[in-house]
């Protein structure tokens, strides 16, 4: 049986982490490509000099080795310096009874970097408003995680294949909180 190995590590530093630390998702041997077609540039930015490819998925692996995906390179947010998974921050959400589906997302702030925002679609017949959020959230979520701005939507922006546009939600934050240019 072809042999696979699989590690987490540090985007930043490349070092490997220990068990139970989120990090960026990487893997090589036999099944695992080797490369894009005729896309070098492409490549180099997947797959490092050692033959481990990147895949830009945060997961946590276990001391047995498992792995569990919880977000994406490209969700995360740094807010002064902490690195906050969105999906964490949504997952505990899901627990307030007038939220039906949450999506959190980083928009730039002048002081931290950036700030949380949380996107919601509520249950019929309910309502939700910051400070109700901030409450629910207070000494159960580190401080920063608790998301500065609400913004109440009967719908996501989402692809032809119904996956959530967080890019396209980020353009549109920015310009309902003002922060563009």
């Amino acid at each position: 049986m072809p042999h696979v190995e699989v590690q987490v590590i540090d985007p930043g530093t490349g070092l490997t982490l220990p068990t139970g630390t989120p990090g960026e998702l990487c893997t090589r041997g036999y099944s695992v490509m080797l490369g894009y077609w005729e896309a070098q540039e492409q490549t180099d930015e997947a797959v490092d000099r050692a033959g481990w490819m990147h895949t830009g998925d945060l997961a946590t692996m276990d001391d047995e080795g498992y792995v569990s995906i919880v977000g994406r390179i490209k969700d995360m947010v740094i807010r002064g310096g902490e690195n906050i998974y969105p999906r964490e921050v949504e997952e505990f959400l899901y627990g307030h009874p007038s939220i039906a589906d949450v999506q959190v997302i980083g928009v730039p702030d002048a002081t931290y970097g950036e700030e949380l925002m949380a996107w919601v679609r509520l249950v019929p017949g309910t309502s939700l408003t910051i400070d109700d959020l901030r409450t629910y959230c207070q000494g159960k979520l580190a401080h920063y995680k608790v998301p500065r701005y609400l913004h109440v939507t009967d719908e996501f922006p989402m692809t032809v294949t119904g996956k959530v546009r967080k890019v396209e939600m980020r353009e549109r934050a920015v310009e309902l909180l003002g922060l563009g240019p």
